[in-house]
């Protein structure tokens, strides 16, 4: 497909700095506008503006054109048609290195703008407001986008600003003589992310709410926009490069608060995030240990107990461990669990907020990077997980099989104690690598076994961790027993519960392995990889 016409490269005359004589402003967000305008007026530069944004330049003394008298037309259909129209968009799409161009624009009577100020409707705070669908939809702005690709697209002659940020920026330029062309290019570069992550969010909405794709549970288009926050030291190794972004609307690890330590590393993030997945599968107080991925303990507080008695029990499950581990909480750190994690070193903390004493201890410690979930934190509905050439996505795994779900398929019921330990061990086996075995005792990790490629080998080092712990406490295991070797090392361990999805086709082994020893051993009917 040809271009609209032929770019002979010998016809454009170089532009790099543009004096800048006429602005189009037309500024949804009306920070800083007046300031910018009252700039740029100082400069000698004719003023055109949209309804609104015309009305509070005007109020604040400003000489200002509208849109309206530019066209020779109203605003029309509630605001929805004011700047389509030739008028305005010859004069930001005129190249002015052609005199072609520059030839028509004069018998058309129609003057260049040099200078575009324009941010686009509040789309995604209107869906995050609630509003409903009608509301949302008189959010998608049209002309906002129109106006600013024309404009990115001609950076060669035009300067596009979208946000408020950059008004010193350009108000030091006009200043100083014009825009370059190497500023021009920038800020169309970032006009052309803005108009996309809007086209996303809108896009995204309409197949989430109002037109899905099929009965699918997950979409067939998936769009995503993620900017830059920080570059960080190094990778998971230093010799690679790293940087954490930040989607908009997001609510996580990554637009947490940091209150205190050292900057955070890739790794912190890593296993920061891993702790939260983790502590916040509970609705009880808990708290997570988390190193390498992997719990060092995970615990929840019991009848009476508060947030540090989760703590001390997570703690306890592998104190070697948890040396430089990092520690989520999902409740308010209080005091005493601040001065319970003060003597340990840690790497990070997380957790919806701090006691001012809590924090306050914490602070002393100047390595230990104190992050802050911002209010209304949730785990994430869904998990991408990047391939070669590809993506996968998938649900996240939110759901646990509630103990009247259960198969009771060896030993005696469980009494309320035991069948507690089991539903803490089912749901916490989740956040362990697989193959992955949690013995549990007391609302407590005792023993972990993870990332093991035979669940042999993952029976035999949670019970190695557990040590005389291992005598009567429960285990859990994320994926069904193969073979009864497995259940066999539990057992001579003294667990005295099982918990396991069931499933295998020597499903009969294990439970015969469970019976002869009197041991009591559950099916849920699902299980719980994590890889």
């Amino acid at each position: 497909m040809s271009a609209p016409h032929a770019a002979d490269p010998s016809l454009y005359r170089e532009r790099d700095v543009i004096p800048v004589r006429r602005a189009l402003l037309s500024a949804i967000d009306k920070t800083g506008i007046v300031e910018l305008a009252t700039a740029l007026n100082g400069a000698g530069v004719e003023l055109v503006s949209t309804g609104n944004t015309a009305r509070v330049l005007r109020e604040a003394g400003l000489p200002v054109t509208e849109v309206s008298e530019l066209t020779g037309f109203p605003e029309s259909l509630g605001g929805r048609v004011k700047t389509l129209h030739p008028a305005v968009h010859a004069g930001l799409l005129a190249d002015l290195r052609l005199e072609d161009h520059e030839q028509q624009l004069a018998e058309l009577g129609i003057k260049p703008f040099e200078l575009v100020i324009s941010n686009l409707y509040p789309f995604a705070e209107a869906v995050a407001s609630g509003a409903a669908p009608l509301e949302v939809v008189e959010q998608i702005d049209i002309g906002g986008p129109a106006m600013v690709r024309a404009s990115a697209k001609n950076f060669a002659n035009v300067a596009i600003v979208t946000s408020p940020d950059r008004y010193a920026e350009i108000a030091d330029a006009v200043a100083s003589g014009g825009t370059t062309l190497a500023f021009r290019t920038a800020l169309a570069r970032d006009a052309f992310r803005h108009t996309a992550g809007y086209d996303v969010a809108v896009a995204t909405w309409l197949g989430d709410t109002l037109a899905p794709d099929d009965d699918s549970a997950l979409p067939a288009w998936v769009g995503r926009t993620w900017q830059r926050e920080a570059s960080l030291r190094y990778g998971e190794n230093s010799h690679q490069a790293a940087a954490l972004f930040v989607s908009a609307g997001g609510n996580g690890i990554a637009q947490a608060d940091q209150l205190g330590g050292k900057e955070m590393s890739y790794n912190n993030y890593v296993d920061a995030d891993a702790a939260l997945r983790a502590a916040y599968d509970f609705e009880r107080p808990a708290v997570a240990i988390i190193k390498h991925a992997n719990p060092c303990g995970i615990a929840v507080a019991g009848e009476g107990e508060e947030i540090a008695d989760a703590h001390r029990k997570a703690h306890e499950c592998d104190p070697t461990s948890a040396f430089g581990g990092v520690i989520a909480a999902n409740r308010i750190v209080t005091l005493a669990m601040a001065q319970s994690v003060k003597p340990i070193f840690t790497e990070v903390i997380i957790a919806p907020d701090y006691e001012p004493e809590a924090l306050e201890l914490l602070q002393t410690k100047k390595d230990l990077r104190i992050l802050k979930l911002q209010p209304g934190f949730e785990l994430p509905t869904t998990e991408v997980k990047q391939l070669s050439g590809g993506m996968l996505l998938q649900e996240s795994d939110r759901h646990f099989a509630p103990v009247s779900e259960w198969t009771l398929v060896a030993g005696e019921a469980a009494g309320d104690a035991t069948l507690a330990d089991l539903e803490f061990a089912w749901t916490a086996c989740r956040a362990v690598k697989s193959n992955a075995i949690l013995l549990a005792s007391g609302g407590a990790s005792v023993g972990v076994g993870m990332g093991q490629v035979n669940r042999v080998d993952s029976c035999e080092l949670a019970v190695k961790r557990a040590g005389d712990r291992a005598a009567g406490s429960v285990a859990a295991s994320d994926a069904y027993f193969p073979f009864p070797d497995g259940p066999e090392i539990l057992i001579e361990a003294g667990i005295k519960a099982i918990v396991q999805p069931g499933g295998s086709i020597r499903d009969q082994l294990a439970i015969d392995t469970a019976k002869a020893a009197g041991v009591t051993m559950y099916f849920t009917g699902e299980r719980h990889f994590f890889h």
